[in-house]
């Protein structure tokens, strides 16, 4: 399929994805790209679903102290944070140096309210990644994943890798993924509560948002999570989206959903997604908002935004 279809693209940054189908094929393209970046002397990182986690580890054997291995479930659950503390996290400490990583953020029991989150991260490492001395491998598997997560892999990867070889994306086109992801979310529930606030409401509307989780059973300690959350979100809205704004709240399921819509436009495609300077003032808002909540997905037109967190109860 990727055999002699397009010229390669060169550079310091290498973005390929990797389609495999059962652990053979998986383990061969895996290790190959770790031991190659071990004998170059290069630092490699390793986020997958942990199955995957365990035949990498399991077929390091020795060599699997000398390679930084986080399960992708857990350190990727919500796709906003992966570029920021995994990925861009590990290059950024190894600032002077090529490296290798792994990331495998889409795997099968992906939620469809989750998939376009994904698909997005995989089109924004172009961005994030420009220039960067680094080389990523994201592993899609063919028997487990929808057709259009193939497809849309071919738009965010300007090379693939299967059985029959290696090659360029002849349909590469990153934007066209963020764009085509950027949708209008589905209707809040009729129940939901919403709460219109504006400068002077802020602390209110963080103690109703707080007392809302705790009535729906989530512990303390998480709802002191979404309360913060909470507060950047409808900061922002005040500080940069007009002024003013609406939380809806409800609960899914066994996920309490918080929805901010304001007048506001994030035109920064990367922002919440790149880790920010000790030294700078600000900045951090939406950086929060990916590190504490499960999902994070946004709809923004030159119109206003619509910034939808998940916190699993």
């Amino acid at each position: 399929m990727t055999t002699d279809i397009g010229e390669l693209p060169s550079g310091p940054f290498l973005h390929r994805a990797f389609f495999y189908r059962g652990s053979d094929e998986y383990l061969a393209g895996t290790m190959d790209f770790i031991r190659t970046g071990l004998a170059n002397g290069e630092p490699v990182a390793v986020a997958v679903p942990g199955a995957n986690l365990t035949l990498v580890r399991d077929a390091l054997g020795t060599d699997a102290g000398a390679v930084l291995l986080v399960d992708m479930a857990v350190a990727g659950r919500n796709p906003g944070r992966i570029i920021p503390s995994v990925k861009r996290a590990f290059a950024d400490a190894h600032p002077q140096r090529s490296v290798r990583i792994i990331g495998e953020p889409i795997w099968a029991g992906r939620s469809e309210l989750e998939y376009p989150a994904c698909a997005q991260h995989e089109a924004l490492i172009n961005v994030a990644f420009t220039g960067r001395e680094a080389t990523i491998l994201c592993p899609y598997d063919t028997a487990g994943l929808d057709q259009v997560v193939l497809d849309d892999a071919l738009r965010t990867h300007p090379v693939v890798i299967d059985s029959h070889g290696e090659g360029a994306s002849t349909v590469y086109d990153p934007g066209r993924i963020l764009d085509s992801y950027n949708e209008i979310l589905p209707a809040a529930p009729p129940d939901s509560t919403v709460i219109a606030f504006d400068e002077a409401s802020l602390a209110n509307t963080r103690h109703t948002a707080t007392g809302f989780a705790r009535s729906a059973g989530m512990t303390a300690d998480r709802a002191i999570d979404l309360e913060l959350v909470v507060a950047e979100a409808t900061t922002n809205s005040v500080v940069h989206g007009g002024g003013s704004g609406a939380l809806t709240l409800w609960v899914e399921e066994t996920q309490i959903v918080c929805r901010v819509q304001d007048n506001g436009c994030i035109a920064d495609p990367l922002a919440g997604r790149i880790p920010v300077p000790p030294n700078r003032i600000g900045g951090r808002g939406l950086l929060l908002i990916n590190q504490l909540s499960d999902l994070v997905r946004l709809h923004t037109t030159p119109l206003g935004n619509t910034l939808q967190m998940h916190f699993a109860l």
